[in-house]
């Protein structure tokens, strides 16, 4: 285990803290189980509270482009209420529930570029310290995964993923960004689109599925983006690729001639219908798409879906890197305000 001092007013001498999450990703809406590891300091602390914050790295737009900052999405308290001695070694067993719309951060074991945490903090004597912080995993649910797999077989190919601060109106969205990722057009649709974006709301019913077609302006014509939304259950046994195949070509064909009062998901067995779904940064929708560290990540169609390869096997370690600088770089922050 390695153990890692506590920020801000303990400092040296202080409880140090490592937490351990149990091994393979987590699910949105599943469990995530693991363990805080404490190791007392030079002397005795009483723990007040232990609290793990999820946080991810999310890209928010304004007038001068884009900045990217980290966000708490959720906290939980898994502990607290004892004194720890000193040099006393203690574990603290947790297990507690993702929201279930968590980003999906990887896709066949192969990461997407999306950078989640757990940052775990410890209120002792009075005083919150933040300390350990721990890459967070997070899985595909078996509906995303077989609409992303029938995308694959479709012939639509991975481009890159992002988080994205703000709301989808018209959507129950909850949290307070969103996920994109996005894919290349397969060949049919190459000549009217240059990319697709899906976008997974999941709940407890079911999925919120958004889709966003970047679509091609003409010599004569500008292009344009044009967005629908559907609903599943969760499991459905569906003909998956006849069912996705049909949203995207209600996205494309139907928009042929898209207007500012087209309905969406309109005459889909499973639309929304009644709800209009635009992206809302106060309203706000643009052009605002950038690769995460997954970059060189390519999707290829096959008979299997969606495959994840990875270019030069250096997305994983990329990841990973990016995950302790972006981190390490809040921390530092900290550091500094509070000295």
């Amino acid at each position: 285990m390695v153990f890692k001092r506590l920020l801000g007013s303990l400092g040296v001498g202080g409880p140090t803290v490592d937490t351990v999450l149990d091994l393979g990703p987590a699910l949105p809406g599943g469990a995530l189980s693991g363990q805080v590891h404490l190791k007392g300091g030079n002397a005795d602390f009483d723990i007040d509270l232990i609290t793990l914050e999820l946080v991810a790295r999310v890209e928010a737009e304004h007038e001068d482009g884009e900045n990217e900052g980290g966000v708490v999405f959720e906290r939980f308290t898994v502990g607290g209420g004892f004194r720890l001695g000193e040099g006393e070694y203690r574990s603290v067993p947790f297990r507690i529930s993702l929201p279930w719309e968590s980003p999906v951060t990887e896709l066949h074991g192969q990461p997407l570029g999306i950078v989640l945490g757990v940052r775990t903090e410890l209120a002792v004597a009075g005083a919150k310290d933040k300390g350990d912080l721990d890459p967070l995993a997070i899985g595909p649910l078996p509906a995303q995964e077989a609409i992303l797999e029938a995308l694959g077989q479709l012939g639509f190919a991975f481009r890159s993923a992002d988080l994205e601060l703000g709301h989808i109106g018209g959507t129950g969205q909850q949290l307070p960004f969103y996920q994109e990722i996005e894919l290349t057009p397969a060949p049919p649709y190459a000549h009217r689109l240059n990319e697709l974006e899906v976008t997974f709301l999941a709940h407890p019913g079911g999925l919120e599925v958004v889709l966003e077609a970047d679509k091609r302006g003409g010599m004569f014509t500008a292009g344009h983006d044009a967005l629908t939304r559907f609903t599943v259950p969760h499991g459905a046994a569906e003909d998956w690729n006849t069912l996705v195949d049909g949203w995207i070509r209600q996205l494309v064909e139907r928009r042929a001639s898209y207007g500012a009062h087209a309905s969406y998901g309109h005459g889909d067995p499973y639309a929304d219908h009644g709800h209009d779904a635009h992206h809302s940064h106060d309203d706000h929708h643009g052009t605002h798409h950038r690769s995460g560290p997954g970059m060189g990540t390519a999707v290829a169609a096959g008979a299997a879906g969606l495959a994840v390869g990875v270019v030069g096997g250096i997305v994983a370690a990329e990841v990973v890197d990016e995950v302790g600088d972006f981190f390490d770089d809040g921390d530092e922050d900290e550091d500094e305000g509070e000295d």
